[in-house]
């Protein structure tokens, strides 16, 4: 499975999307600082994610909220409890 996902920084209450085939690993990268876009911003939580059988389909996903602002937009409404916890 491949998994597009959102964290949220505890620190500053930004967002950060990304995909990966190995959800729990991905996590703990980016909680231990391995990760260079997100290691001044832990710690993190798994606030979302969405798991496809296709590795093209959860990298289209990312993009598609990276790049898309309607995509994005539509996202933050769906999620806004989570954020907003």
């Amino acid at each position: 499975m491949y998994y597009f996902y959102t964290l949220r920084s505890l620190k500053d209450k930004d967002l950060y999307f990304g995909y990966t085939n190995d959800l729990r690993k991905r996590f703990k990268e980016h909680n231990a600082g391995r990760v260079d876009s997100t290691k001044e911003r832990r710690p993190l939580e798994i606030i979302y994610y969405e798991a496809y059988k296709s590795e093209k389909d959860a990298q289209e996903r990312e993009r598609q909220i990276k790049r898309r602002a309607k995509a994005h937009i539509s996202l933050k409404r769906r999620i806004k409890n989570s954020i907003n916890e």
